[in-house]
């Protein structure tokens, strides 16, 4: 009797998991806002649950950096020719940037349309407006000058520990470039550690992503008990327009997926639930990295170059859902405000969400402050970026989502399956 059965990608019951997780988690937590005054028995029970979550999220984020570094160094210095991994990154940048100005013009648009539509109480907008607080970092802390400084750290070793991952992956691509150039030997033997090292990470990846049903859990239930069930009124509207522009967005990517024809949908979706479904959870595409690797490399088999340099490259660099929520967001404080946005400045906030993507700075809300500049130039109120920061939460769920998506689809047009089943 043969022992061949169809064999189960660990992913998938893994990405049922987070998924029942998720929904689970903020059904209960939505459950647990109804009560006016939080019980002793609930306030533990969510505090609890807080510290499960973040553990987890800490475990996961552990595995970030141990696993990028080397991916990075074999997917650039293991290649026969290091002229076509610059090809692979130019590339890269090239859909980063067709991605960008697309959504950029459909959210300018779609959004301006819907918002039209808004009639505010000004009462409910008054309290609204009054809740604004926002910290405005120093003029240097956003400048160009700090960001650029900030790409080339003293200390690497120090950067990798505070988790900015751009100056680390920056430094690992020189050193990776180098590498490339010395003789085979050296070269052979220290790509040979750092390939048993990205292996060894993928195992841990895999045991940290086993327990990302519970980790979800936690994090939703804390979530849904913060955010309750009072999405009415101008926030609601808010809430509506954001997550379901994210959405679309993220749908026309699988729709460009299905027309490139490099890979099936089913598989594209296959390797990315467990990416998107921590993404969503964490709200942070950089903290579903290592899901993405491995969903990249077990389900649709990309090479080296994909999944250690491109991945890397877009989780530090691009994110798309800028290119969605600045005009959603402009368009809300607009209305908030009372404020008439000219179409002018509305072009002018869609090309800044393209031109100053891959400059956000690595601060708490740094896409949102950096807009700090651009409201004063358009003469939006720069407190609104305050209660943008303050409604964040659910919304930004989709945006991580839409990120995630993204980063795998520029991963996917950048290099081709490295095996050539639909498995």
């Amino acid at each position: 009797m043969s022992d061949v059965s169809p064999r189960r990608s660990p992913l998938a019951s893994q990405g049922l998991q987070v998924t029942l997780g998720l929904i689970g988690g903020l059904a209960l937590g939505m459950v647990l806002s109804q009560q006016a005054t939080p019980s002793a028995f609930t306030g533990g029970l969510l505090a609890t649950l807080e510290v499960i979550g973040t553990a987890w999220i800490n475990a996961v984020r552990m595995t970030v950096i141990p696993l990028v570094v080397p991916l990075l160094i074999v997917g650039v210095a293991g290649g026969d020719d290091l002229r076509a991994t610059g090809t692979v990154g130019a590339k890269a940048f090239g859909w980063m940037l067709v991605l960008l100005v697309a959504c950029a013009l459909f959210s300018s648009v779609a959004s301006s349309v819907w918002f039209d539509a808004l009639v505010l109480d000004p009462a409910a907008t008054t309290r609204l407006r009054e809740s604004a607080k926002i910290d405005v970092p120093s003029s240097d802390a956003l400048s160009v000058r700090t960001f650029i400084l900030s790409l080339i750290p003293l200390n690497p070793i120090k950067a990798a520990a505070d988790g900015t991952l751009l100056p680390v992956v920056l430094f690992t691509l020189l050193y990776a470039f180098a590498l490339g150039k010395v003789q085979d030997a050296p070269r052979g033997a220290q790509l040979a550690f750092f390939r048993g090292m990205a292996d060894t990470m993928l195992i841990v990846v895999q045991w940290m992503l086993a327990l990302g049903g519970i980790g979800i859990f936690a994090l939703a239930t804390v979530l849904g008990q913060k955010l309750g069930t009072n999405v009415l009124g101008a926030i609601g509207f808010y809430f509506v327009v954001n997550i379901v522009l994210h959405l679309v967005a993220t749908a026309g990517i699988y729709v460009a997926v299905a027309f490139s024809g490099r890979v099936s949908v089913r598989d594209f979706a296959r390797a990315l639930v467990p990416a998107s479904v921590v993404g969503m959870g964490s709200r942070s595409s950089l903290a579903s990295l290592p899901a993405m690797v491995k969903g990249a490399t077990d389900v649709l088999h990309l090479p080296p170059t994909a999944t250690g340099f491109v991945l890397p490259l877009c989780a530090s660099v691009f994110k798309l859902t800028s290119a969605v929520y600045w005009a959603i967001g402009a368009l809300f404080i607009a209305k908030l405000y009372g404020i008439d946005l000219s179409t002018a400045n509305l072009a002018l906030v869609a090309a800044s969400s393209v031109v100053l993507n891959f400059s956000t700075p690595g601060i708490p809300s740094g896409g949102m402050l950096l807009q700090v500049p651009l409201y004063a130039s358009i003469g939006l109120p720069v407190e609104g970026i305050g209660i943008l920061i303050a409604l964040d939460t659910l919304p930004d769920m989709f945006k991580t989502l839409l990120n995630v998506t993204a980063d795998m689809y520029v991963a996917v047009m950048t290099g081709n399956r490295s095996r050539g089943d639909d498995g």
